[in-house]
């Protein structure tokens, strides 16, 4: 049985049966059909399912907001960002499909030869409750519109989304089977990977459990793509714009109530800056509004689960044991709901909780820096490598110091984040292969030689 429950209040909104090992079976049955059948559309007519999904998706977008929130605690304003983000993917993908995946002409000793692009076939989504609509469409309008059919698990703490998104798929007209919403639990994951139906996968989660599908999909010789945990640098060098990179990092770090993989969540600050640096922080931190996030201007809505706040604030108070100096929140805030408060430690050492682990929730820690050489190091002295932002007033310098970071983004004078037009992954304990952009599109496809006779006369 999976349930889901308010984080804003603990109560359960609704309980729904897991589906039968026959209902599974049946459904990648189902996929496998629809997609041998879908592969041979043209892409020019694929395409328009995802024009078809960006409406539904707008039409729908106050209802599909307040299901969010209600579900895993998401401000409203930022869950009615995530829909519109999610339409203007399709609207992108409907637009450059075509052009991302046209046969590739290679000169050679053959009269034609050529690379296309085949689809894999079906591919399983294990996707997270962080951006419960988000994360499956940036994955799915790519996939579909290439060729492939898709089969989702979702997290099994949002299943009204999960099912609210076979509806947007229904609505918008996708051939029947070719997706399905699967309520199963992370026991019969295995399986469904290793049936011989499931060509491919891919999964936005935790490092642990990304290593834990790897082995699954490499045992059974299946393409994948992780997208995985991140603890990301902010770097503010000391010709930065103080105020500006102040306000941003408030930002990266607290959109999402802190939970996302590539908010920013060490900022690393040169010393001759620092003071300044932290003023101004816990001054735009403290003006964010913590409370029922379905209300207008609150910006700290709760915890998505009890079990997350708990181990969020473990690792805070771990760092305080080991010197940190909490500047602001720390506690958890009594009362209904899993609320935790914008939270700053400063003086944060590469040996502390908040330094080497992800902290998934609204805690910042602050390291202090001598330098961008010292910068650059401690920022690359982790596990992760997702996504890095860089703030200097120095352009020039920048990029050439971006190469020396190890991640999957640099963004300088910028929050990371992730664009349809860009490509989105990590590298290290982050993952590997990478969803958007023509990049994105490319990762479940088969990148076939063709070459064709007689050979060219000498």
């Amino acid at each position: 049985m999976l349930v889901s429950v308010n984080p804003a209040d603990g109560a359960e909104l609704a309980r729904f049966p897991l589906h039968t090992e026959r209902e599974v079976d049946a459904a990648l049955a189902d996929a496998a059909s629809a997609q041998a059948t879908w592969r041979r559309v043209p892409i020019t007519e694929r395409v328009e399912l995802l024009r078809r999904m960006a409406s539904v998706l707008r039409a729908g977008k106050a209802g599909y907001a307040r299901l969010i929130t209600e579900e895993m605690g998401k401000p409203l304003a930022e869950a009615e960002g995530e829909i519109e983000k999610c339409a203007w993917n399709c609207d992108f993908y409907a637009d450059q499909a075509p052009a991302f995946l046209a046969d590739e002409i290679i000169a050679s000793s053959a009269s034609h030869s050529a690379v296309v692009f085949d689809p894999l076939g079906v591919v399983l989504a294990i996707m997270p409750w962080n951006y419960p609509f988000w994360q499956f469409f940036r994955f799915a309008a790519p996939a579909l519109a290439a060729g492939n059919g898709a089969l989702l698990k979702h997290a099994n703490n949002v299943p009204r989304c999960a099912l609210a998104i076979e509806d947007v798929m229904r609505a918008a007209g996708c051939p029947t089977g070719l997706f399905r919403t699967l309520l199963i639990d992370a026991g019969s994951v295995a399986g469904i990977i290793a049936d011989d139906r499931i060509a491919a996968v891919t999964l936005t989660g935790s490092t642990e459990v990304g290593a834990i599908v790897a082995a699954q999909a490499g045992k059974a010789l299946k393409k994948q793509v992780l997208e995985l945990g991140g603890s990301d640098p902010f770097i503010v060098l000391a010709d930065a714009d103080v105020e500006a990179a102040a306000m941003a990092a408030v930002k990266a770090r607290y959109v999402n109530v802190g939970q996302s993989c590539v908010n920013a969540k060490r900022f690393i600050v040169d010393n001759r800056v620092a003071e300044r640096f932290v003023e101004a922080f816990c001054r735009h931190a403290a003006a964010l509004k913590m409370g029922d996030p379905l209300q207008q201007g609150v910006s700290i809505g709760p915890m998505a689960r009890a079990n997350l706040r708990a181990t969020l604030h473990d690792q805070v108070e771990r760092s305080l044991a080991a010197g940190a100096v909490l500047k602001m929140g720390g506690a958890i805030v009594e009362g209904p709901g899993f609320f935790y408060p914008a939270t700053v430690l400063d003086h944060v050492t590469p040996d502390m909780a908040a330094f080497r682990e992800e902290t998934f929730g609204p805690v910042a820690a602050i390291i202090r820096v001598d330098g961008a050489d010292e910068a650059v190091a401690l920022a690359n002295d982790t596990e992760f490598g997702l996504g890095a932002a860089l703030w200097t007033a120095d352009v020039e310098a920048a990029t050439r110091l971006a190469r020396r970071i190890d991640a999957g983004a640099v963004f300088v004078n910028g929050i990371v984040a992730s664009d349809p037009r860009l490509p989105f992954g990590g590298i290290k304990r982050s993952g590997y292969g990478r969803e958007l952009g023509s990049y994105g599109i490319r990762e479940f496809v088969n990148l076939k030689t063709l070459w064709v006779g007689p050979v060219k006369a000498a």
